[in-house]
């Protein structure tokens, strides 16, 4: 990039644009906004308005005209392809009052891109080199479809690719460079994942740094984020990584063992690095969740350094003959209970050995439910080559998906307490042990 690319202009406020049917009409998730939305705001620059549009010329070129009076910087990302559908590129010379010119260097590159791949270059991928006579094309090493960056209004406009793969790499080398934020906007980030409480319970502890002026007074604010039974707490400040630290310290302070991790707010993740670097080993026994906890478990790369194995036990006989959950609890207190929940994890522990093995048993519905267990009981067993054995009972709502997902998170969250130390703190939706 040469001085003369560079915006002169600031860039205090952002509207994000993303384009296409498959975002308006939901069968896509729109991640492109979210990656960006938190990009610029690390940067400093407030994102204002997110606007979704279909495959629509019109309805596009309206949505540059209205963003671009609106925010300093306008990002679209999504409809630079090759096909009818792709309108991004007209809709902002529509938008501009311009023209369309094909760019000799863009065409080049695309070509280029083809021959690298032993394809032959399409006439319709020659639409993709089309930018406004007043614009200029931005290259794309990761796909065909070159960005764009031109000024509209009062606004500096980049379009990117859809794809992230391409959208993220464009934007980081090619947009960022050029962003002119504030004087003194750039904020810092800092995430720590807790899990067992609340976010109400969470927003209580933490009190005044959830204050919404704070930033703004050059101190740290903390805002909360609930999912699936996580409250991400996100410390902002537009300062130094000392402040951060000192926020990360006070939040550890006062939430305690519900921290399980700085940097991140990813469960399995977190516990998957502790246990290796301590040489532990997990294995579990699984009946409703099907895999589940293996699963996300497994999911984290180096995970082989800490997970031995696990148990799929649906029926009442693998139970017995693979855990050797004595036959007689099935009759007496059913599948289903604190007994069969503490057997299974015994089982796996002894089978497979290692420090420690975790077992779920529960009806995950939408039938099986009875007045005694409704649906959403379930049995979480911990067990330790220490000799702990830990089995509490879980009331989880929501639908069949919703209770597996959150007895996951449940038993993954009962290991981070055993091992950071915390075995007694209670967790959401736990009733009984």
């Amino acid at each position: 990039m040469t001085a003369s690319d560079r915006s002169p202009h600031s860039h205090a406020r952002a509207a994000i644009l993303s384009c296409g049917d498959e975002l308006a009409l939901g069968e896509t998730l729109d991640t492109n906004s979210q990656y960006l939305a938190r990009q610029l705001a690390d940067l400093g620059i407030e994102t204002v308005e997110h606007v979704t549009v279909g495959d629509d010329l019109h309805a596009t070129a309206e949505a540059f005209t209205r963003l671009s009076t609106r925010a300093d910087l306008v990002i679209a990302t999504g409809g630079l392809g090759p096909t009818a559908d792709d309108l991004t590129r007209q809709a902002l010379a529509l938008a501009m009052k311009d023209e369309l010119v094909e760019d000799p260097f863009a065409l080049e590159e695309i070509r280029a891109w083809f021959t690298g791949r032993g394809r032959v270059f399409s006439e319709m991928n020659r639409v993709q080199a089309l930018r406004p006579s007043r614009g200029r094309c931005l290259p794309n090493p990761h796909g065909t479809a070159p960005g764009l960056a031109a000024r509209l209004g009062s606004a500096d406009v980049y379009c990117l690719p859809g794809p992230p793969r391409e959208m993220k790499p464009m934007f980081e080398s090619r947009v960022v460079p050029e962003l002119a934020p504030p004087a003194g906007a750039r904020v810092r980030t800092r995430i720590l994942g807790t899990v067992g409480l609340g976010e109400s319970q969470v927003a209580q502890s933490l009190g005044e740094l959830m204050q919404r002026d704070r930033l703004e007074r050059g101190l740290v604010q903390v805002g909360t984020t609930a999912s699936g039974g996580i409250v991400a707490c996100r410390a902002r400040v537009r300062g130094g990584e000392d402040q951060l630290d000192e926020a990360a310290a006070i939040i550890r302070t006062r939430l305690g063992a519900a921290v399980f991790a700085e940097a991140h707010h990813d469960l399995p993740r977190a516990i998957v690095e502790r246990l290796s670097s301590r040489g532990e080993t997990v294995a579990t026994a699984e009946s409703c969740t099907g895999g589940l906890l293996a699963g996300a478990i497994t999911a984290i790369p180096g995970s082989s350094a800490c997970f031995h194995a696990g148990w799929t036990c649906y029926s009442n006989a693998i139970k017995s003959s693979q855990l050797g959950v004595p036959e007689a609890l099935f009759a007496s207190v059913g599948a289903v209970s604190r007994e069969v929940a503490g057997a299974m994890a015994r089982g796996a522990l002894e089978r497979a050995g290692g420090h420690w093995a975790l077992s779920v048993t529960g009806i995950a519905g939408p039938e099986g439910g009875t007045e005694q267990k409704p649906v959403g009981t379930v049995y979480i067993g911990l067990a330790s080559r220490a000799g702990a054995l830990d089995v509490r009972r879980f009331a989880m709502i929501g639908t069949r998906a919703d209770v597996r997902a959150w007895s996951v998170t449940a038993a993954l969250a009962m290991l981070h307490l055993h091992t950071a130390g915390a075995p007694e703190m209670r967790l959401l939706r736990q009733t009984e042990g």
